[in-house]
C-alpha cells in the first residue's frame, strides 16, 4: 500500500472528553501519513465537534442509541461505506459491537485492542500493556504505530486543537446578552461520572464571589442537567455571573469557552474541550487522577491532593467524606488564577 492512498475509517468513542482526546490520534496519523484521509464514525452529537478538527474529512453518524446493539443498523451502515474504499480501520471502543461496522464495510486492515472476543471482526488485534500505556490518550495514539514502536515507552502525544468559530461566538454574545468588557473565567461544575468527581458547588460559588470582587466575570457552562448547579453559583454572585447551562449546544460551548481567559473545571468532558482551546485550565481532581486523564494543554494548573485513598475511581466516595475535594479550597484556586 502506498502512503498516498491511505483511507482511514475510525470508530470513535461515545463521550465528549474521549472524542477530544481522539484528535491526538488524528493529528498523529496526519503527521505520519500527510496525504491520508480520515473519516470518523461517531454518535450524531459529536459531528459538529469533528467539524472543528482540521484532520477529519468527514464525520459519519452512527444511527444507534448509546448502549443499543442493532445489528441491522450497523450492517446497513457498514455496507453503505464499502464505496469509500477504506484501507485501514481503527476501532477505539473495546466492545464487540463497535467492530461490526468496519467488518461489514470490508476494510482490509482492522486495528484495535483485545476485548469481548473480537477475533475475526478484527485482524490487527493489539494487547494493552497498561504499565506502558497508562493514559487513555496514549492508548488512542498508539493505534497509529506498530506494536513494536511502543513496546518500551509510550508514544508522543500531541495536544488536541479545536478550531473556534469567531462569528458564531459573536452571535452568541448578542443572543445571550454577554460581553467581553471584563475578563471571563468559565466554570464547569458538572461531571457526568458522579459526585466523587465534583468539587462542592458552594466552593464554586465562593470562588465566583472572589473573582467578581476582583474584576472578573464568570460564565457557567454545562448541559440542561447542570442548570441547578449553575443557579446555585450565580445566586451567590448575581452580578457578573451568568448561568449558561442548558442554553447552548456543545459546539456553542466551544466558541464561548474560547472567549474566556481561564476556566475552572472538574475532570470532565468539558475539561478536555477547554484544554483543546487557547485557554488556561484549572482542573480539580477528586476520585480520578491526572496520571490517567490529564489536561492535554501546555497551560494548566492541576489541583490534586494525592490522598492515601486516591484515586478510588468511584462515583460516590466510599468513605463518605470526599476529602480529596473538600481539601482543595476556593482560595487555593483563586490564587493560581490571579498569579
Amino acid at each position: 500500500m502506498s502512503e498516498s492512498n491511505r483511507q482511514y475509517l475510525i470508530i470513535g468513542p461515545s463521550w465528549v472528553g474521549d472524542m477530544v482526546m481522539a484528535q491526538s490520534l488524528f493529528i498523529t496519523l496526519k503527521k505520519l501519513h500527510p496525504d491520508c484521509e480520515i473519516d470518523v464514525v461517531s454518535p450524531a452529537w459529536s459531528l459538529p465537534v469533528l467539524e472543528r478538527m482540521s484532520q477529519v474529512r468527514r464525520g459519519i453518524a452512527l444511527p444507534v442509541a448509546h448502549g443499543e446493539f442493532s445489528l441491522a443498523k450497523r450492517y446497513k451502515l457498514g455496507r453503505s461505506l464499502r464505496s469509500g474504499n477504506y484501507t485501514n480501520a481503527i476501532v477505539l471502543p473495546r466492545s464487540w459491537k463497535s467492530a461490526l461496522v468496519p467488518f461489514f464495510a470490508g476494510v482490509p486492515q482492522r486495528t484495535g485492542y483485545k476485548g469481548e472476543m473480537r477475533y475475526g471482526l478484527m485482524n490487527d488485534i493489539r494487547g494493552l500493556d497498561a504499565t506502558i500505556l497508562s493514559q487513555t490518550v496514549q492508548r488512542y495514539v498508539a493505534h497509529a504505530y506498530n506494536e513494536s514502536e511502543y513496546s518500551v515507552s509510550p508514544p508522543e502525544v500531541p495536544c488536541p486543537e479545536l478550531r473556534p468559530d469567531r462569528k458564531n461566538a459573536e452571535s452568541l454574545l448578542v443572543k445571550l446578552e454577554l460581553n467581553l468588557g471584563k475578563p471571563v473565567v468559565g466554570f464547569m461544575p458538572g461531571a457526568e461520572y458522579g459526585p466523587a468527581k465534583q468539587w462542592p458547588i458552594e466552593y464554586f460559588a465562593q470562588l465566583a464571589d472572589l473573582l467578581i470582587k476582583n474584576g472578573y466575570q464568570v460564565w457557567v457552562f454545562g448541559s440542561e442537567k447542570e442548570t441547578n448547579l449553575g443557579e446555585e453559583i450565580v445566586k451567590e454572585a448575581p452580578v457578573d455571573a451568568y448561568n449558561l447551562c442548558g442554553k447552548t449546544e456543545l459546539v456553542d460551548v466551544i466558541d464561548l469557552i474560547a472567549c474566556a481567559e481561564q476556566v475552572v473545571t472538574n475532570d470532565s468532558g468539558l475539561m478536555h474541550v477547554a484544554s483543546a482551546l487557547d485557554v488556561k485550565v484549572n482542573v480539580i481532581y477528586g476520585s480520578s487522577t491526572p496520571d490517567y486523564t490529564p489536561p492535554l494543554s501546555s497551560s494548566a494548573n492541576i489541583f490534586y491532593k494525592r490522598l492515601s485513598c486516591s484515586p478510588c475511581f468511584k462515583r460516590v466516595c466510599p468513605l463518605g467524606h470526599t476529602d480529596c475535594l473538600l481539601q482543595i479550597e476556593p482560595y487555593d484556586v483563586y490564587s493560581k488564577i490571579i498569579s
